[in-house]
């Protein structure tokens, strides 16, 4: 037996009516996204920290979430794993022209740009007369916040609507700020730092900076200093605001 097909006979295990596990029985679409969307984060941590065993770990259990989705859908008569492969090998040899056909592509950013081309041709194919093709199909409404935001500002850019000048982009963030201050109640703050947020993204995308690259970063420079400063004293967290601020300070001086 092959390692993916013993794979698939633990999910059809798991998942069998008479005496299988009572969890993943109970399990769905909706209730196994979660899982999902976590596990692709957890790969992302392990290359992060460049442990290649946890790695390893995390790589099969977010291969395991496609086959519990898979078998969910085999179940229901939609597809199999079976379709979910040959779905994904046409995609990459429709996308890939320059390898399995007779396109030319001398460098990665003709490769790119050929890339969204395809993939534009394919959102306006799947298109309905219900829903007309938009530059923005296709930016998952899952996605986290700062990473659609650069998506929806990026798809947008390509049909023209984007400021040239940065200065212009800046200008809009001290826009936003001055309406979120000048805001008089929660829903409207709240709306107002969302158009802040949202501003922020593009002033980095302007700068060529991934914001959600960047606050991961930030977050990770603000546990590390945090995680110091209380290395520091043991009692930092009784400790009035001003002795705080100091130990911050000589926490970022190194």
């Amino acid at each position: 037996m092959s390692d993916i097909a013993r794979l698939l006979a633990v999910m059809a295990r798991l998942r069998n009516r008479d005496n299988g596990c009572p969890w993943d029985l109970a399990q769905d679409f909706a209730s196994i996204a979660p899982y999902t969307i976590e596990e692709a984060y957890e790969v992302a941590d392990a290359i992060a920290r460049g442990d290649m065993a946890d790695l390893k770990g995390e790589l099969g259990d977010l291969l395991f979430q496609v086959v519990f989705h898979a078998r969910m859908a085999e179940e229901a008569g939609q597809f199999g794993f079976s379709d979910v492969v040959a779905a994904i090998c046409e995609k990459l040899e429709r996308r890939h022209p320059h390898i399995f056909g007779d396109v030319i592509a001398a460098d990665a950013r003709t490769v790119k740009a050929n890339w969204e081309a395809i993939k534009a041709a394919e959102r306006a194919a799947a298109g309905s007369p219900d829903r007309p093709a938009s530059a923005l199909d296709g930016v998952a409404s899952a996605l986290p916040a700062l990473m659609r935001a650069e998506k929806l500002q990026s798809r947008a850019a390509r049909v023209g609507f984007d400021w040239d000048d940065v200065a212009d982009v800046r200008a809009k963030v001290v826009e936003e700020l001055a309406e979120l201050d000048a805001a008089t109640s929660p829903d409207h703050r709240a709306e107002e730092a969302g158009d802040l947020l949202f501003a922020v993204v593009n002033l980095l995308r302007h700068h060529g900076i991934d914001a959600e690259d960047a606050l991961r970063a930030g977050n990770a420079k603000f546990e590390r200093r945090f995680r110091a400063m209380e290395a520091l004293d043991p009692d930092f967290a009784t400790q009035p605001l001003a002795a705080q601020e100091a130990l911050w300070q000589r926490v970022k001086l190194g």
